[in-house]
């Protein structure tokens, strides 16, 4: 099954590569990784949130009588 925190762990482990290959000032990559990091972390951190919620809203979705929210008989 597709697992989104793969997918953020790649798509982060290639900016890393591409500022350990190409940015020479140890400095300037530190921050950048850094910075990449966070963006992980945060990226993460939504992901799990709207997941949570949508499980939530579907759990009570299936909950849901249209039945007698619309009052049919």
């Amino acid at each position: 099954m597709f697992n989104p925190e793969t997918f953020i762990d790649t798509v982060q482990s290639g900016k890393k590569q591409f500022v350990n290959t190409f940015v020479q000032h140890d400095g300037v990559k530190k921050a950048l990784n850094e910075f990449v990091d966070a963006q992980a972390a945060y990226t993460k951190a939504a992901v799990k949130t709207a997941t949570e919620v949508n499980a939530k809203l579907i759990t009570e979705m299936t909950k849901f009588d249209a039945a007698k929210f619309f009052k049919i008989k």
